[in-house]
């Protein structure tokens, strides 16, 4: 059933740390529009509560005890009616947040990013954007491409199938996609309107059969299409 409007988003928190999900918890929560609905200290028993506790939004630290953040949301977006996950890191663990991201996550987040932008992103994943930050997402894939394996000898039997449905069009969208560029970025680019742009966006999430918009920014290193 379909929640009030008025209805809080509903966030969980998962962190090793008990000072930093206080700290998270007291930001959440004083905003009237958002609500801390549980918390844990670790992916294992993040994935327990979150089997009793309704959440729409989920806070994931990536190195944890017991069980990291990545294998937790491989586990918990592939339950049904999953919470959409950001993955909270720092720079020197890019290749975690990586690792999440093509596990299921729908945003990163730096942990040291400034509370607006934090509960901005948690507003924008709930709606449905996964792009939290174009320009963070930028700085972040730069790290990520070094770990990413050369894209002729990943791909030795030819290019990606799932490049072939896509129109010359769609393809150079894709490009700008996996340059992190934001839809009034890709909309300037372009030279058309947003709303043109998001067109061609949700044409891509299908035919590639991606799940949001990060998907596509990954598909976009592995096929080699920016690098």
């Amino acid at each position: 059933m379909t929640r009030p409007v008025s209805d809080p988003i509903r966030v969980f928190l998962v962190d090793d740390q008990q000072m930093v999900r206080a700290g998270f918890t007291m930001l959440v929560d004083s905003q009237p529009d958002l609500q801390v609905v549980g918390e844990a200290g670790d992916g294992a028993e993040a994935l327990e509560q979150l089997r009793v506790t309704r959440a729409d939004v989920v806070l994931m630290d990536v190195r944890m005890p017991r069980m990291d953040g990545v294998e937790a949301t491989r586990l918990l977006v592939a339950r049904p009616d999953a919470p959409r996950v950001i993955v909270l890191t720092t720079f020197d663990l890019d290749e975690y947040a990586f690792a999440a991201i093509k596990a299921g996550a729908a945003a990163f987040l730096l942990k040291d990013a400034a509370p607006p932008d934090l509960l901005n992103a948690i507003r924008s994943v709930h709606a449905g954007d996964a792009v939290v930050a174009p320009s963070t997402t930028r700085r972040l894939l730069e790290h990520f491409a070094a770990a990413l394996p050369d894209a002729p000898s990943a791909a030795p039997t030819g290019p990606d199938p799932r490049l072939a449905v896509l129109t010359d069009r769609e393809r150079e969208v894709l490009v700008l996609v996996g340059r992190g560029l934001s839809n009034t970025e890709l909309a300037a680019h372009l030279v058309v309107a947003e709303a043109t742009v998001k067109t061609h966006v949700s044409r891509l999430l299908a035919k590639t059969s991606s799940r949001d918009r990060v998907q596509l920014v990954v598909l976009a290193y592995e096929a080699g299409l920016v690098g």
